[in-house]
């Protein structure tokens, strides 16, 4: 099968490269398809810009104490074990080695003291470096890092999200997110852009499995910004794409077939563990 006529997959394995999903040798056939196909190019690097967001957000740390209790140690270390004495001699000569000893002592403690304030500083330096590089890329947010930052925070709200969906429109512009927490079996769904069903339709929300089976409906949705549904790990993992078409309202019965038009549509990401 030519990917290139099928727009769709396209969208798909750029999506499954750019979040790290795309591994081994599809991941190696993926790169050389796109070495040759500008727009697979563009679509992977779309996605990555989509997902590149989610380092920004993570709160800085500072080193543990004991990281610098460490370096200490390990730095004092070396001159004590260089600076064990010698058997002490006689007369004037165990007195000239003894003061040598303390001079030496002294010089290891003050190189010792030196090399923990430069690692300190260094270390600082690169963390005020690090803020301040964070601050400025915050600051050159535009639509879409607006879109990612969002999607991000919808991410770390979920620590055990473990499927992922943005759904579009024919056009390409992100209308929905969903995310799907296997453990409570929680599929929770936010609305990316203003809709209006209007009185007499809904918005029903399919599972389209990978075996070319009938979709299957995860639910009706309703007129709020963000709402869950419950949800069967199963028939989640077993669906590599989400779809929401607009019904007559209340949606199809369960085992009923899709009415409607399809409104959005989106692949199903499996996130990293």
């Amino acid at each position: 099968m030519n990917i290139f006529d099928s727009p769709e997959l396209m969208d798909r394995l750029a999506a499954s490269y750019a979040l790290g999903t795309l591994r081994g040798g599809a991941r190696r056939r993926f790169e050389a398809l796109a070495r040759r196909n500008p727009g697979l190019r563009a679509r992977a690097l779309v996605w990555q810009e989509r997902f590149m967001s989610m380092t920004e957000l993570q709160p800085a740390e500072a080193p543990s104490p004991n990281v610098w209790k460490r370096i200490a140690n390990e730095v004092a270390a070396e001159p004590r074990t260089a600076m064990q004495p010698a058997p002490e001699p006689a007369g004037s000569e165990l007195l000239r080695r003894a003061r040598n000893w303390w001079r030496a002592g002294a010089l290891a403690a003050v190189a010792a003291s030196l090399a923990v304030v430069a690692v300190t500083l260094n270390l600082r330096n690169e963390l005020d470096v690090s803020r301040t590089q964070l601050a400025q890329l915050r600051q050159q947010g535009v639509q879409l890092a607006s879109q990612n930052r969002e999607l991000v925070a919808q991410l770390q709200a979920q620590p055990e999200v473990r499927y992922v969906s943005v759904l579009h429109d024919d056009k390409a512009t992100p209308t929905m997110l969903a995310l799907f927490d296997p453990k409570h079996g929680t599929l929770t769904l936010k609305r990316m852009v203003n809709f209006a069903e209007g009185p007499e339709k809904s918005l029903q929300l399919w599972a389209v499995p990978a075996t070319g089976g009938a979709p299957r409906s995860l639910g009706v949705l309703a007129e709020q910004d963000v709402l869950r549904l419950p949800a069967q790990p199963q028939v989640v993992a077993q669906s590599p794409l989400f779809a929401i078409t607009l019904e007559a309202k209340g949606g199809v019965p369960e085992g009923t077939p899709a009415q409607g038009p399809i409104l959005w549509k989106g692949a199903v990401l499996q996130t990293p563990l």
